[in-house]
């Protein structure tokens, strides 16, 4: 009988899963990190004093304590008394966070601050179809399955021509998508033309599940797709994902074009495979250093691992990735990864406003940085321009040719 996932709690900044009946911690909270990414800051402040709350926040928490040889004072003396609207507060912020010469950390508006939250609790209300602008017109091209869109018989090659009788004719995806987004149960109004016929649907939205990972089995191996670790629902993905490839002898987890995202996801995942040890250093300003250990998780997962990594696995990927090559707990097909080896900290702000700032720096368990370095695979295959023209994979079959021999091996 296969183990089923019960449950995913969080409790006192512990997280603690319940697997088959069985209750085990994952690992302990890095205090550096705190679990705030959800709370939107509804305090209400001028703009002047809105840039001063965020010209304070960067002065206390931003990893680098000489803010790229400048003295910080000067940017809340440059804008004292200047700050009128909030478009000032964005120009200004972005200005104090460029002179830092730091790509990662970056303000965030309420709409942008609203689109990262609905990212990391994977909470979308809408109808579930993905569109694009073609030629000018709004065109479905994916229906979600069990969606809303679905149940009302749209297809994939409609055009959309106005929502709630607002004509779209114009606007961009990102305009259209707002409008067809909205509260849970509440009806939308779709006016469709499909070939030469226009169509008139009323729908009622619902919560529209994202999931990160996608798995298979084939031939007695196991493939798991992890698109991003953003989302909350990371872990209960990841447990739905190994008991549908429980019966297999190995496992290919797929890391390809996986940006990153929440630190905890890594180690969560890190620590089902790794049950002892040091799973990441977490180093952060004037070199304070916190050491994320493992802790039993009973799992007792020993099957062969293969992880497939691309120059754009980054960040909490490379986290996953870096544990799991450290202590030989699998192999890396592939290319070169990214090298983010900074830590973002998700900071919400006055006015429903938030700051993504770099806080820390990360150490594999044996102590790489690898900023700007990446991680080598252990057999290096690239993805070619005839893999794009054939429909092949080669990385995926080297990944595959790799697995059967360390099972192979293991048998004999």
């Amino acid at each position: 009988m296969r183990r089923r996932v019960t449950a995913l709690i969080l409790i006192a900044g512990t997280m603690i899963v319940l697997y088959g009946g069985h209750s085990f911690y994952i690992a302990n909270k890095n205090p550096l990190l705190s679990d705030n990414s959800q709370i939107i800051n509804t305090h209400k402040l001028s703009p002047q004093k809105h840039f001063e709350k965020n010209w304070e926040t960067i002065k206390n928490e931003y990893y680098d304590s000489g803010f790229n040889h400048q003295r910080w004072s000067r940017w809340r003396n440059h804008y004292q008394n200047k700050i009128k609207t909030a478009d000032d507060v964005k120009v200004a912020t972005e200005t104090m966070l460029e002179s830092l010469n730091d790509p990662y950390s970056r303000y965030l508006t309420k709409d942008e601050f609203l689109k990262q939250r609905t990212s990391i609790t994977s909470k979308i209300y809408g109808i579930g179809v993905s569109i694009v602008n073609d030629a000018g017109k709004i065109k479905i091209i994916n229906i979600i399955d069990q969606t809303p869109a679905q149940f009302a018989d749209l297809h994939s090659g409609d055009i959309i021509l106005a929502v709630n009788g607002n004509d779209v004719n114009g606007l961009s995806i990102s305009e259209v998508s707002n409008l067809v987004k909205g509260p849970e149960n509440t009806l939308v109004t779709l006016d469709i033309l499909r070939g030469q016929s226009k169509i008139t649907k009323q729908i009622i939205r619902k919560e529209i599940a994202i999931k990160s990972i996608k798995s298979q089995v084939e031939d007695k191996i196991g493939y798991i797709q992890i698109s991003s670790f953003i989302s909350s629902t990371v872990p209960n993905e990841f447990l739905e994902a190994l008991e549908n490839t429980a019966d297999t002898k190995g496992l290919i987890i797929d890391l390809r074009g996986n940006t990153g995202g929440l630190l905890s996801n890594a180690v969560f995942l890190a620590n089902l495979f790794i049950d002892q040890g040091r799973l990441v250093s977490i180093v952060g300003r004037n070199g304070y250093r916190y050491d994320v250990t493992a802790k039993n998780t009973n799992l007792n997962i020993h099957k062969p691992v293969v992880l497939l990594v691309d120059q754009t696995s980054a960040s909490a990927t490379e986290i996953f990735a870096g544990a799991m090559k450290d202590y030989h707990r699998a192999k890396l097909v592939g290319t070169k990864t990214y090298g983010k080896g900074m830590v973002q900290k998700i900071i919400p702000m006055p006015n429903e406003t938030g700051l993504n700032l770099t806080i820390a720096k990360y150490l594999t368990p044996h102590g790489a940085d690898i900023n700007k370095m990446g991680i080598a695979p252990d057999i290096k295959v690239h993805f070619t321009k005839n893999d794009v023209e054939t429909g092949t994979d080669a990385q995926l079959e080297s990944a595959k040719d790799m697995l059967n021999k360390i099972i192979l091996s293991k048998v004999q």
